[in-house]
């Protein structure tokens, strides 16, 4: 069924999450607006399928008043703010940036809702990275945080706002605590998409080996298309509670490998080495959530399965990198033939005069 008169306002729709929850919201009827910076070099490619659909709107994390006037311009009945700095690792090397964007954004935000229209919903994407040094596994909405690295503190910051602004102001503000969500629109520097991306290249014959770091980090891993009908449940509630959004089911970094390997007919032994310099300075060793809030609350449970996530995005990186070879040889092959043609037709231009002069 598809929703009547709603607009949503989407940060972060260029990156995996904002595609496919922009393509959730457009089926169910939304008008849909994402919101870009103004000096943002970041790739439409996500979006390219539903660009003509969806809206853009300027406006930056960094500078209330641009949010503001977002707001104002827009008057959404929801916003979904899926924009951060979301590289664990680049956390450590711009922390200060990190807390800015990833933190210090969410305040700008809400206060900006709050002073424009409080009466607009609010979800926040919130991150498992959080809970970090475990205190209890399966983590559920009750576990203490205790994060393990600039990205995981600011997100825990971001958290609280939202409580404190729901709290606060009657706001309807929420969390979804998400666990990792993986698809083929990751980006090539997370884990799971260097994995796929890797074993393309190896069973094409592009590449010979992966260099990878803490091959015995144990994820849950779920499919990020799954994990939006979540955030967009949170918002349809009659009340706002924060949710834990996971499968329940946790994989090392090994195993992961392993799959995805053999989905190929090929032994990751074979192909995988590990790079100390690719270790967190802080490693978070297990995180594995417990959902049971959600599906009694939302209804919601994932669809993909760990194997299923794994061979989409196999299947994906090596059509990617197949067209692209194809695509090269035709544009190579096009190329000789252009060079020979003008070669043989340089020989028979000069062929008359060679002749004269030895008349």
């Amino acid at each position: 069924m598809r929703a009547v008169n709603k607009t949503a306002l989407v940060t972060g729709i260029t990156g995996q999450d904002g595609s496919y929850l922009a393509e959730l919201l457009l089926e169910k009827g939304y008008r849909v607006v994402g919101m870009t910076r103004r000096s943002s070099t970041a790739s439409m490619e996500r979006i390219a399928h539903i660009e003509k659909d969806i809206e853009i709107v300027q406006g930056d994390l960094l500078d209330q008043a641009s949010l503001v006037e977002a707001l104002q311009k827009i008057r959404p009945n929801e916003v979904y703010n899926l924009a951060a700095q979301s590289f664990v690792p680049t956390s450590w090397n711009q922390p200060v940036l990190t807390g800015e964007i990833t933190g210090l954004g969410v305040t700008r935000m809400l206060e900006a809702m709050r002073q424009v229209d409080s009466s607009v919903r609010f979800y926040q994407a919130s991150s498992s990275e959080m809970f970090g040094k475990v205190r209890e596994t399966p983590q559920n909405e009750w576990t203490p945080f205790y994060p393990r690295s600039p990205y995981g503190v600011a997100k825990a910051f971001a958290h609280y706002l939202t409580v404190n602004y729901r709290e606060s102001y009657g706001m309807f503000a929420v969390s979804g605590i998400l666990f990792n969500h993986e698809s083929p629109r990751r980006g090539m520097e997370f884990v799971t998409r260097k994995i796929s991306d890797g074993v393309a290249r190896i069973k094409l014959g592009m590449a010979e080996k992966i260099t990878l770091g803490n091959l015995d980090g144990d994820r849950d891993w779920g499919f990020a298309g799954d994990y939006v009908k979540a955030m967009w449940l949170m918002l349809q509630q009659d009340q706002p509670r924060d949710y834990v959004i996971a499968t329940g089911k946790s994989h090392t970094v090994r195993h992961l490998c392993d799959t995805a390997f053999r989905h190929v007919g090929l032994d990751y032994r074979d192909h995988v080495v590990t790079d100390p310099s690719f270790v967190r300075p802080a490693e978070v060793d297990r995180l594995l959530g417990d959902a049971s809030r959600a599906r009694e609350d939302l209804g919601w449970r994932p669809n993909v399965s760990f194997e299923e996530l794994v061979a989409m995005m196999v299947d994906a990186d090596m059509e990617r990198l197949w067209q692209h070879k194809a695509t090269s040889r035709k544009s190579s092959s096009a190329s000789s033939k252009r060079a020979s043609t003008s070669s043989n037709g340089s020989s028979r231009k000069q062929a008359p005069v060679s002749t004269s002069h030895k008349s």
